[in-house]
């Protein structure tokens, strides 16, 4: 597998400003979910209070072998088949058939990450908040189990009838400026124009 080069200039500092929104609180408790949801830890030994750190999380979870784990708790009655060997391509496809589920599943694409995004480590912070859309999702749907993240909303339609409208439409908002009061009246601009003869 070929590897990257090293960024340099305006592609570095956009690697460091990716790096830098990477928040390990938001990865310690997406780690807790996976663990619980699984039931097992996801690195045996680590200790549970203490945040693995980016690389860690990363190598964890390249090979996509858990995440597809994760989305078969989720809904059992669709398994994911799980390729677990150490070939590059095995995992990226472990990796896009989660992706395909997840979309499948009710996500919507911006809530998801690239095969890249976790592969390479490309943008971390992009895949945490992707397992951060799956918990809400879940909970939508009305999974029972373990939760992560605040409760996704739901749309909230307002009705309202005709004499509402019109008796709004008669109100004139502070934002359009009034008749009354100041104006422009009189002022100039530079130099008026004279025409003599």
């Amino acid at each position: 597998m070929a590897t990257r080069p090293k960024g340099y200039g305006m592609s570095a500092e956009i690697a460091r400003k990716i790096r830098s929104k990477y928040d390990e609180g938001m990865e310690q408790e997406a780690r807790r979910w996976i663990e619980d949801l699984l039931g097992e830890e996801i690195v045996p030994g680590a200790d549970p209070n203490t945040p693995l750190g980016m690389e860690t999380f990363q190598k964890v979870l390249k090979n996509g072998v858990l995440l597809c784990r994760v989305m078969n708790v989720l809904r059992p009655e669709k398994q994911i088949k799980v390729n677990d060997t150490k070939i590059p391509f095995k995992m990226m496809e472990n990796i896009g058939k989660f992706l395909d589920a997840c979309v499948e599943y009710g996500l919507a694409n911006t809530d998801t990450f690239a095969t890249a995004d976790l592969f390479e480590s490309g943008n971390m912070t992009q895949v945490v908040n992707g397992i951060f859309a799956l918990g809400r999702m879940a909970r939508k749907k009305g999974f029972e189990g373990p939760t992560i993240g605040p409760k996704e909303s739901s749309s909230n339609p307002r009705n309202f009838s005709d004499e509402t409208l019109k008796a709004g439409q008669q109100i004139i908002g502070l934002q359009m400026g009034s008749a009354t009061g100041a104006n422009q009246k009189g002022m100039n601009f530079g130099k008026s124009r004279s025409i003599t003869d």
